[in-house]
Parts: structure tokens; sequence; C-alpha cells
């Protein structure tokens, strides 16, 4: 791939990928852009690695997921959800803090929930190419969209 058609590929597919971080990031879009720009400088690194024959976003997408991953792998929590309410309530920059009480419930489900979640009912994947992002089974995914479902359900209505 030469670096002209990566950087096409990245224009017509950042939006698209920082939509899916920040949903990840639970509305927090600063990390979500920070996210990205490691994802890109991750996805231009190594792409050698890309395969022709595969969907290039897709290829970013499983990239943005393990970013995510090691970032939360990295980062303790240290403010409460309480205090993120409050915050968020203060401090309106973006427009994703309209669906506050989605991100709350989201970032109560596990991380494999969570994407499994966004990639399938805002994202429009299919079961298989979920598994092929997440790097998980057919079944796997399956199960996660069922337990991410029943979960968030109860969350909603509390």
């Amino acid at each position: 791939m030469t670096r002209e058609q990566f950087t096409q590929y990245v224009k017509n597919n950042q939006r698209a990928v920082r939509r899916f971080l920040i949903a990840l990031c639970c509305g927090n879009s600063a990390l979500a852009d920070d996210l990205a720009q490691d994802t890109f400088v991750k996805a231009y690194l190594s792409c050698d690695s890309f395969r022709e024959d595969g969907k290039f976003l897709t290829w970013l997408y499983r990239i943005a997921y393990n970013t995510f991953i090691s970032n939360r792998r990295a980062v303790r929590r240290s403010e409460s959800i309480a205090e993120a309410e409050r915050i968020s309530s203060h401090e309106r920059s973006d427009r994703a803090f309209d669906h506050q009480a989605l991100y709350i419930a989201l970032e109560k489900l596990s991380e494999k929930e969570r994407s499994a979640i966004l990639l399938h009912y805002v994202q429009g994947y299919a079961v298989n190419e979920i598994a092929d992002i997440t790097q998980s089974s057919v079944e796997a995914v399956k199960q996660l969209l069922s337990r991410g479902r029943q979960h968030l359900k109860g969350l909603l209505k509390e």
C-alpha cells in the first residue's frame, strides 16, 4: 500500500473510527481523539500487514479496539460514575453527551460486551465480522451480544 492510498483510506474512514472510539470511551471525545490518533499511527506503521483482500475499515476497527483495550488496561479509574455524571452535566462541550444515560449504561458493561454491542448495533457489522475484529469466535460474539443486550436492558430501566 502506498502512502497516498493509506492517506485516502484514512480520510474516508476517520469519522467512523472516531465515532466507534467515542462510543467505546462512553462519550469522552478527548480520549477518543487521542486513541484515534494512536490508531492511525499504529495502522500506518503496520500498513504492510494489511491484506488488500480484507476491508480496510475492519482492519482499522481491530487496531482501534486493541488500542482501546490497551489503554483501559493501563489506566486505573480514578473517578466514580457519580463524579463523571457531575462533571458531564457541567461541561457539555460535545454533542456526544446528549446520550449520557446510554454512555453510563455502556460503561457498566464489560469492554467485550460494549465492543460487540457497538460494532453490531451502531456500526452495523455482522457477527462474523465482529469475531474477526475482536479476534473471538462467532459463538463468543453471539453470547456477548445476548448478555450485553440483557445487561443494557436492565441498566436502562434503572
